[in-house]
């Protein structure tokens, strides 16, 4: 048996171009249908951008340019599932019902925990968790609130 790995395949690398670019495409669309129009002007900057870059990974994987990396392999998507779920239940529900900052903060905490390589069992982890996590959703407040006076969703709690 050989100890050299499989080469990549150009297929490896255009599904996930191919995703990203998909959610790239979602995400402007969105954020130029949507009203107001002036309380979308932040989310359809990153969208643009989001889309520009999107199309230029999309390219390089078509042409065969990425050359990095592993490409998609069954190992790393099923690393990545728990925190993929995670963020979709934030998306589509958490961040509607119980409001972005509430939301974001548990999502944030739970994707921390989960790909925290360290302890799951020492308190002292914890703590850094929750002070990450913490320092983390004061500095996106102060960015989307007082900075950038963005509207976030409202639910449930604030």
């Amino acid at each position: 048996m050989s100890t050299h790995e499989a080469p990549v395949s150009r297929t490896q690398h255009l599904i996930p171009a191919a995703a990203i670019l998909t959610l790239a495409i979602v995400v402007a669309w969105l954020s130029f249908t949507r009203e107001p129009a002036a309380a979308f002007l932040f989310p359809r900057l990153i969208g643009s951008v989001m889309l520009l870059l999107a199309v230029w990974n999309f390219v390089r994987a078509f042409l065969g340019m990425a050359k990095i990396g592993d490409g998609l392999r069954g190992q790393a998507v099923l690393n990545v599932l728990p925190g993929l779920a995670l963020l979709l239940i934030f998306v589509l529900f958490a961040a509607k019902y119980f409001g972005f900052y509430v939301a974001s903060t548990v999502a944030f905490f739970g994707v921390y925990s989960l790909y925290d390589p360290a302890s799951h069992l020492a308190l002292g982890t914890w703590l850094k968790r929750l002070v990450v996590t913490v320092g983390f959703m004061a500095v996106i407040y102060g960015l989307f609130s007082l900075l950038l006076k963005v509207q976030t969703p409202r639910g449930l709690f604030f």
